[in-house]
């Protein structure tokens, strides 16, 4: 564990509908909705995933190895007035995250293969994920698509959120191309449910989960998007 980066527990569960109507109903009496979301209450999440070329980041995740990263870009709402490049650091239980602002033009450089735009020194992430790029090469492989409901609790830093919606492009890697294909990762009764604390997790909490008979997931929604595109064309390349 790198002791410079700040670790939050994370929490990952599968619900059905049923499920996010009771928790939402208990939930929005005791949290606050998140700052981001829109007039419907929620708010639009498309990351594009990167691997290299023996896909240790799928690979690490099924075979259940502790400590792991993966690299994503993502966007909001369909727009590029905020695109990040991100790092998510995975340690047992723990997560922490890095990331650094893309423009559109270097998002558009990244992915017609000129890297050089990720070489700046000043910037560890970018440079980081430049060698990978060069020397690892590391690829776009899949999008994640959904729609995203979260609730905040200053207290233990919580937040909770319901992915809705999951989808994944269908053979396409371009997040802003405006006929992307999208194909349901999931029977559209189920969605994702994650409970993201710092040192700890208030107790009602922890009873709203428990008493509504929510198991513990270890596919993230990455895995479950790259399952579906088992035989796209990127891997095959």
């Amino acid at each position: 564990m790198n002791s410079q980066l700040k670790y939050r527990h994370e929490l990952k569960y599968h619900m059905n509908h049923h499920q996010y109507q009771i928790i939402k109903q208990q939930l929005k009496h005791l949290l606050m909705l998140d700052k981001y979301a829109g007039s419907t209450g929620d708010y639009h999440i498309r990351s594009l995933y990167f691997d290299d070329i023996e896909n240790k980041a799928l690979h690490e995740k099924l075979g259940g190895v502790r400590d792991r990263v993966k690299y994503r870009i993502r966007i909001y709402n369909r727009s590029d007035k905020v695109i990040h490049l991100e790092k998510k650091i995975k340690f047992n239980d723990y997560v922490s995250k890095v990331k650094e602002p893309l423009t559109r033009e270097m998002y558009e450089a990244i992915m017609a293969g000129d890297y050089e735009v990720l070489n700046n020194p000043s910037k560890p992430l970018l440079l980081e994920m430049y060698y990978r790029m060069k020397n690892q090469l590391l690829k776009p492989k899949v999008i994640v698509d959904y729609v995203r409901e979260a609730y905040i609790h200053p207290a233990g830093n919580v937040r909770i959120t319901f992915d809705k919606r999951l989808q994944t492009g269908l053979n396409q890697v371009d997040i802003f191309d405006p006929n992307l294909c999208t194909i349901n990762a999931f029977d559209e009764d189920f969605m994702v449910f994650e409970v993201k604390y710092d040192e700890y997790i208030p107790e009602y909490i922890r009873a709203l989960v428990q008493t509504n008979g929510l198991v513990r997931q270890s596919n993230s929604k990455y895995v479950t998007c790259r399952k579906l595109l088992k035989f796209n064309s990127w891997e095959d390349q």
